[in-house]
Parts: C-alpha cells; structure tokens; sequence
C-alpha cells in the first residue's frame, strides 16, 4: 500500500499494513499478532477473523467496517459478528528492530498470510493512496513502486521462494524468528545501513 504524501512515516512511499498495538489487542492472547489483524482491516479493509467455523466473508467485513464507523472498537464489532481474529493464520517472518541512534524507535513484526476467499481490498482513504498486488521480484524491480529499506530487505527475503507454498514451509520450519537490528554507519560516501 502507498502512503500519503504527507504522511509522518514514509511518506509516498509503498510498505506493508502496519501500526501500533492498542490495549484492546491485548484480549486475544497475542496483542503484536492481534494488532497486525486489525490494522491490515482498518488500512486495507482485509478480515483475518473466523466464526462459526467459517472465515469471515466480505458480507462481514462490511458490517464490521459499518460498526466501526459507527464508534464500535475493532474486539467489539468483531464479537458483534460473532467473529475472533484468526491469530493462527499470521505466521510471522522477520522482526526488524530501528538502529539505536534513531531518534524514533521501532520494533516491527512482519507476518505473511492468506488472502481469504470473497475479500477484496478497501483501502482507508486517510492512510492509504494506492495499493498494488505485485510479485516481490516486480516490485523490487518496478521503478514506480518506490520502497523503505525495510520492505526492500522484507521482499528480497521472500523473492527466494519459487512460489507461495514453498515460502510458507519454509517460514514454517524456522526455530525462531530472525530479529534484524540495522547500523548506521558513515563511510568515505555518507552514512550507510549494514545489516
């Protein structure tokens, strides 16, 4: 997805759906992996929610969105649709942790998952310019799809995989998590990010 313009954080820029964890996340158990369920919902408008044992429909991504819209929180509209975030389809990939000597610190997860069936994206407006499915290798070489240092790393790490199947078996058999801590460090031409 592209970031506004005027955005505090990359802005024009493409990246993933991403944000912070609110106290409400901390109710299902896993506030980092509840936080990126409800943030891919409210920026790109995709359910990972389940119920009834069926995964949430676009006719329940619209009345989670209407409730909401109407001042409902996330948890809440989802347990109105008798919907839980579905925690267990996140498998994550990467976490990337800002160099020490920035002034603004982040600690980000980066999951891969499914798109569910009967979903499609809604974008929201305020946060959101424009989105793109895109293999890695096309938006790593597509000169229109301007990219963070951290999504370039992020696709590059995924390009590897022959196809989607591959990459989730093999994600699926790490023993743990890759934690990546980027440096700053200045050369003989300017400063520089080592991994």
């Amino acid at each position: 997805m592209r970031r506004p313009r005027g955005a505090e954080f990359a802005p024009g820029a493409y990246v993933f759906p991403g944000g912070v964890v609110h106290d409400e996340d901390a109710e299902w158990g896993d506030d980092v992996a509840a936080a990126a369920i409800r943030e891919l919902f409210e920026e790109v408008g995709i359910l990972l929610a389940r119920g009834k044992g069926r995964f949430a429909q676009a006719r329940d991504c619209e009345r989670v969105r209407e409730l909401v819209a109407g001042g409902s929180t996330f948890g809440n509209a989802l347990r109105s649709c008798g919907l839980e975030p579905a925690l267990d389809r996140l498998v994550m990939l990467a976490r990337w942790v800002t160099p020490v000597t920035m002034s603004r610190r982040y600690d980000a997860r980066f999951y891969i998952a499914r798109l569910p069936a009967r979903q499609t994206v809604h974008i929201q407006p305020d946060e959101v310019i424009d989105w793109v499915w895109a293999t890695p290798e096309r938006a790593l070489r597509d000169p229109a799809i301007t990219l963070v240092y951290a999504t370039r790393k992020v696709l590059e790490s995924v390009a590897v995989d022959a196809d989607v199947n591959i990459l989730f078996k093999r994600i699926r058999k790490l023993k743990s998590v890759p934690i990546v801590e980027p440096r700053m460090v200045q050369t003989e031409s300017g400063w520089e990010i080592v991994v």
